[in-house]
Order: C-alpha cells, then sequence, then structure tokens
C-alpha cells in the first residue's frame, strides 16, 4: 500500500470525519423536509393571506415573449422564496440545537452522586464510631 493510500485511509477512518458524514447527510435530509413545508404548506397559506398572489409568479417583464423568442423577466418572486425558505430554515436549525443546547445543559445539571469517600475516611469513621461506643 502506497503512503499516499494510508495517509487518506487515516484521514478517511478519523471519527470526526465520519460523523460529519453523517451530519451532512442528516442536515441534507432536514433541508428538504423544511423546503417542503416552506414550499407546500406555509407559501400557499400565504399567498391565500396576500391575496392568492403565487411568489414563483412574480416577474418584471422586461421584454415581451416573440414567435421566437421567450420573454425576458426578471423574476424576483422565486428571490423572495429563495430568501423566505432560508428564514424558515435557518429558524428551524436554531431551534432544534436550541432544544438540543436545553437537553445539553439539563443533562450537566443534574447532580452526579458524590464520590465514595476514600478508603482512609472510612476507616476513621468506623474508628469514630467505636471510640463512641
Amino acid at each position: 500500500m502506497t503512503q499516499f493510500a494510508k495517509e487518506f485511509k487515516e484521514f478517511a477512518m478519523r471519527g470526526n470525519v465520519v460523523d460529519m458524514a453523517v451530519g451532512v447527510v442528516i442536515g441534507t435530509a432536514f433541508g428538504k423536509i423544511v423546503s417542503s413545508l416552506v414550499s407546500n404548506i406555509l407559501t400557499p397559506v400565504i399567498g391565500v393571506i396576500v391575496g392568492g398572489v403565487s411568489f414563483k409568479n412574480l416577474q418584471i417583464v422586461i421584454k415581451e415573449a416573440t414567435e421566437t423568442a421567450p420573454a425576458v423577466a426578471i423574476q424576483y418572486g422565486i428571490f423572495f422564496q429563495a430568501i423566505f425558505d432560508f428564514i424558515i430554515i435557518a429558524l428551524a436549525i436554531f431551534s432544534v440545537m436550541k432544544f438540543m443546547n436545553t437537553l445539553k445543559k439539563k443533562e450537566e445539571e443534574a447532580p452526579a452522586e458524590p464520590a465514595p469517600p476514600p478508603k482512609q475516611e472510612m476507616l476513621l469513621e468506623e474508628i469514630r464510631d467505636l471510640l463512641k461506643k
């Protein structure tokens, strides 16, 4: 096995690289869930609230379509949709991280059982108790 292959194997098998790969896969799946929430549930509701406007259809036509060329337009609705998606995804990730940090804090704050006293101290306590009798 070449030196390059050995170094690559060591790099790829590090715990933090594997953890990062798992995080990316889970993050991608979570992003898809939140994107679906935004585009399939929240955006239609907001569209109805603002009068049936679909964000994706909002545009400024610079040049009308002709028989040979499509219309040239600034599709600012798609841009607004991307911003809205980002804000919702960021809010969802923030909420999950805040929840995880709260759980971690509670775990850290839980009182640990006190360590048993050293053997010398236990022997001294036994001697003290015997002397009391």
